[in-house]
C-alpha cells in the first residue's frame, strides 16, 4: 500500500451506510458483518501498519478520531474495530521500539486479518487450564467478551500454567480461530452494543505449540505489559464511547430547540455540555499521553491513562443520560436512536479498570505500593469460567 488512507474523509463516504443498518441489528442482535466487508476495502483494518511492512502508515490519534468518528455512525463497529486495532497498535509500539510481538503486523497487512483480544478480560489472573504435551500445550478456556469474533482470523488470548519449577505463570499466545477445538457460543444477547459480535470464544483442547508462546509472566502480578498494552488501546476503546455521547448530544439538541420555550431546557442544555465537554478532555488527554506510539511504557503512564478513563466513562455516561433528560419524552422512542445509544454507552463500565478498581491500582501507587497487592488466594487463581 503506497497512498496514505484518508481516513478523515472516508469515515463520511462509509459512515451512512453502516447508519442505516444500526437499528436493525440492534433489534436482532445481528452482526455487522458485511461492514467488515467495507472496512477491508478500504484497508482499514491495516491503516495503522507502518508503510513499510505493507498498511497504510496511519498514526495512532488519527485511528483514534476515525474511530470516535465512526461510532456516530454505528456504535457496534466503532468498538469492534478497536478491539482489533489495539492490538495492532500495540504491535506497532512493539515495531518501533524493536520489541518482539511485531510480525503479526506483515500478516495484517497481507491479508486483512481480523484480531480479536481476550487480554483484557483476563487482566492478571487469566483463565482457563494448559495441559503439557508434545512440543506445545492443549489449552481448554472459555473466554468473553471477543469482540469481532464472527468475522476474526487470530485469536490473541492467554491462559494460566502451573510451571513445574516456576509456579502459577500466564502464558500468552495467538491461536487462529479455525484452529480444532475452537467454536464460538454466539451468546451475545446484551443490552447494549449488540452487533460487536463479542461472543464468549471456547478452547476445547487446543494444541499450542511452544514457538506460539509470545510472552509468560507470573500470574497474579502486575507486568510491564500492561504499560504498553494499556496506553495504546484504552484511547481508541474510549474514542468510540466518546462518539456515542457526542452523538447523543447532537440528537438532545435538536430536540432541545424544540423545547426552547421551557424554561429548564437551556439548563439541562448546559449541564450536558459541561460533561461532554469533560468526556472529550479526558478522551482528547489520554490520545495526547499515548503521543502516536511516543511514550514511556512505565507504570506511570499506564496509571495516567486508567484515570482518564474512569474520567472519560463516568462523563460519557452523565452526557447520554443527561442527554436522554434533555430530549424530552421524544428520547424514549427507539426512532430517535437515543435510547439506543444509553444502552450502548453502559458498556463503557466493563473496559479495564472498573472504577473502584482503578481506584485501588491508582491509590496504591501514590502509597508506593505494588499496584495490584494479593488478589486472590493461589487456591482460587484458576478458574476456567
Amino acid at each position: 500500500m503506497t497512498a496514505k488512507i484518508d481516513l478523515e474523509n472516508l469515515v463520511h463516504e462509509i459512515g451512512p451506510g453502516f447508519a442505516a443498518k444500526a437499528a436493525e441489528r440492534d433489534e436482532t442482535d445481528g452482526f455487522v458483518d458485511d461492514n467488515y466487508d467495507v472496512l477491508k476495502e478500504h484497508g482499514i483494518l491495516s491503516a495503522m501498519v507502518p508503510a513499510e511492512l505493507g498498511g497504510g502508515g496511519v498514526s495512532h490519534s488519527e485511528m483514534a478520531a476515525f474511530i470516535r468518528a465512526l461510532a456516530h455512525y454505528c456504535s457496534s463497529t466503532a468498538l469492534a474495530l478497536s478491539m482489533h486495532q489495539q492490538l495492532v497498535a500495540a504491535a506497532v509500539f512493539n515495531y518501533r521500539n524493536d520489541r518482539p510481538g511485531w510480525q503479526v503486523l506483515e500478516k495484517v497487512a497481507a491479508n486483512d486479518l481480523v484480531l480479536v483480544s481476550t487480554g483484557a478480560n483476563d487482566w492478571m489472573e487469566s483463565n482457563g487450564e494448559m495441559e503439557r504435551t508434545d512440543g506445545g500445550y492443549l489449552v481448554s478456556a472459555k473466554k468473553p467478551f471477543a469482540s469481532g469474533s464472527p468475522r476474526g482470523n487470530v485469536l490473541v488470548t492467554s491462559a494460566p500454567y502451573e510451571d513445574p519449577t516456576e509456579g502459577w505463570q500466564v502464558l500468552h499466545f495467538p491461536v487462529p480461530i479455525t484452529s480444532d477445538g475452537v467454536s464460538g457460543m454466539d451468546d451475545w444477547q446484551t443490552m447494549g452494543m449488540r452487533a460487536t459480535g463479542s461472543q464468549t470464544i471456547v478452547l476445547d483442547k487446543v494444541f499450542v505449540p511452544d514457538e506460539a508462546i509470545v510472552l509468560k509472566r507470573p500470574q497474579g502480578e502486575y507486568h510491564p505489559l500492561w504499560n504498553v498494552v494499556l496506553t495504546v488501546a484504552m484511547p481508541l476503546i474510549m474514542s468510540a464511547y466518546m462518539g456515542v455521547a457526542e452523538a447523543a448530544a447532537v440528537i438532545a439538541t435538536k430536540a432541545a430547540r424544540k423545547r426552547r420555550g421551557q424554561p429548564e431546557t437551556p439548563l439541562l442544555l448546559g449541564e450536558m455540555i459541561n460533561n461532554l465537554t469533560t468526556a472529550q478532555m479526558a478522551v482528547d488527554g489520554m490520545v495526547a499521553i499515548t503521543n502516536n506510539w511516543e511514550f514511556a511504557p512505565e507504570t506511570d503512564t499506564a496509571n495516567k491513562i486508567l484515570v482518564r478513563k474512569t474520567i472519560a466513562a463516568n462523563a460519557i455516561l452523565a452526557t447520554v443520560e443527561k442527554a436522554m433528560e434533555t430530549a424530552g419524552g421524544i428520547g424514549f422512542y427507539r426512532k430517535t436512536g437515543l435510547e439506543r445509544l444509553l444502552r450502548d454507552a453502559h458498556a463503557v463500565r466493563y473496559h479495564p479498570l472498573p472504577e473502584k478498581r482503578q481506584q485501588h491500582f491508582t491509590g496504591r501507587l501514590a502509597l508506593d505500593l505494588d499496584p495490584i497487592g494479593d488478589t486472590l488466594d493461589p487456591k482460587l487463581r484458576v478458574a476456567a469460567a
